[in-house]
């Protein structure tokens, strides 16, 4: 597998086709540390798709190849800032992510109607609480489960250590399950 840097490199060189790898090695980190900022994941797609286009245009800039993960992850926070302070940006819940397609899942999993309603609501109000976490744990806990990665590549991407990463998702966990237990009383 071709290093990250050796791609940067080509693509710097004029082979731009080279950047179709490192968009599909970096996506789904990009579109979780957009979603952090910008809690919707229709609006991360958005601005995920604009900070690869950002980091594509810009990529003659970057001195130093071996740091293109993190770079990209501080465009992708730049996008999400510039959308965020430009008054784009409206409050959408996370509940709003749900397909709304019970009927589907029902068909698909085979469950009693009450079964599906249930794991939705649950997965309702676990996205909601996620949504209301500060954003360094709101951002670990996504970057973290949307990718299914080590702490080593999350600390990576954010630029701290894998204890800190380990520490925040710790905290993250603790303050959900105090929600939502909370949720149930």
């Amino acid at each position: 597998m071709t290093a990250d840097s050796d791609l940067v490199r080509l693509v710097q060189g004029g082979q731009t086709s080279a950047y179709e790898e490192l968009v599909r090695r970096w996506s789904a980190r990009i579109l979780a540390v957009c979603h952090a900022r910008v809690r919707s994941a229709h609006t991360a797609e958005e601005m995920a798709q604009e900070a690869m286009l950002r980091g594509l245009r810009a990529i003659s800039s970057l001195n130093d190849p071996a740091k293109f993960g993190p770079w990209l992850c501080g465009i992708a926070v730049r996008v999400c800032l510039d959308w965020l302070k430009c008054g784009q940006a409206r409050q959408v819940s996370l509940e709003a992510l749900g397909d709304g397609h019970a009927e589907s899942w029902l068909a698909q999993s085979g469950e009693a109607p009450d079964e599906v309603a249930a794991k939705h609501d649950d997965e309702r109000r676990l996205l909601a609480e996620v949504a209301g976490l500060p954003e360094s744990y709101r951002e670990v806990i996504l970057m973290y489960y949307y990718e299914d990665v080590t702490y080593a590549d999350v600390a990576q991407v954010l630029g701290v250590s894998a204890a800190t990463v380990n520490a925040r998702l710790t905290k993250a966990r603790a303050m959900l399950r105090e929600r939502l237990s909370g949720l149930q009383r």
